[in-house]
């Protein structure tokens, strides 16, 4: 018997999404990411860039590491998302 995990994937992205766009325009290292959306570093790297593929991230090479920014596209799919989220526990299921 498996063990359900604590979040979703759709949870985790969110979280990583929630963390980019309150870093805005500058954006923020992996390590960042990592520890506000409490992922492990390899967890952030993978969903990071499963955004960028999507069109939802963009990475900027700086001189020692990535900074992953939030595009429009995706401010909107969270804003979205959350909307989603919002309606899916006002009727208590679990996503």
């Amino acid at each position: 018997m498996s063990r359900q995990p604590y979040r979703s994937e759709l949870g985790m992205i969110s979280d990583v999404l929630q963390v980019a766009k309150e870093c805005g325009r500058q954006g923020t290292i992996i390590t960042t990411i990592a520890r506000r959306a409490n992922l492990s570093h390899y967890a952030a790297t993978d969903k990071c860039q499963k955004l960028i593929d999507f069109g939802l991230m963009k990475a900027r090479p700086d001189k020692r590491s990535n900074f992953f920014i939030i595009t429009e596209k995706g401010i909107q799919f969270y804003e979205e998302l959350q909307r989603f989220t919002e309606t899916i526990q006002a009727i208590r299921v679990r996503y």
